[in-house]
């Protein structure tokens, strides 16, 4: 046994660290979501937030049009994650948070990630054909050096029992 060593070298803080996923109906998202939930469960302090961006309405002419516009796609989305987040509940017992924003995805993601001190590592999904997606784009290139945590880039063509076995 080596002398002087007999725990660790300062107290160890409790960590909460959250995974952050986006979501949306595309079938690589869906893999991401089931990756991000399943590494969740085993992160001591892990956490999982479900994350949606709606862009600003298009008829700024009629701000009522615009506003029941805006309403009806915050409700279309508030509705989505509530699905997602009672089907990865039922799958591994995680109960993440929901969160809706409004602007440009990839905007809104850095201002979301900077705004928190708890996020472990943005997950997303890669389109199975056709190229990665915009935000796998966007986050692989210069965006990459203003993230204060890691991306996960989980391959659209995983098959669930592929990312389980992973997890």
């Amino acid at each position: 046994m080596v002398e002087g060593i007999h725990g660790p070298i300062r107290p160890v803080a409790k960590r909460h660290r959250k995974l952050l996923v986006v979501v949306d109906d595309s079938p690589e998202a869906k893999v991401a979501i089931r990756f991000g939930a399943a590494r969740a469960v085993h992160i001591t302090g892990g956490g999982l937030i479900l994350f949606h961006c709606t862009r600003p309405g298009e008829f700024q002419h009629w701000m009522a049009v615009a506003d029941r516009m805006r309403e009806e796609a915050r409700l279309e989305a508030e509705e989505l994650l509530a699905r997602v987040a009672q089907r990865l509940n039922d799958y591994c017992g995680v109960e993440p948070e929901t969160i809706v924003a409004e602007g440009e995805p990839q905007e809104e993601l850095i201002k979301y990630i900077n705004s928190r001190d708890d996020i472990f590592g943005l997950v997303l999904g890669a389109g199975a054909e056709g190229g990665p997606g915009p935000l796998v784009d966007y986050f692989t290139g210069a965006a990459i050096g203003e993230l204060p945590c890691p991306v996960f880039i989980v391959p659209g063509s995983m098959s669930y029992d592929q990312v389980d076995a992973m997890a």
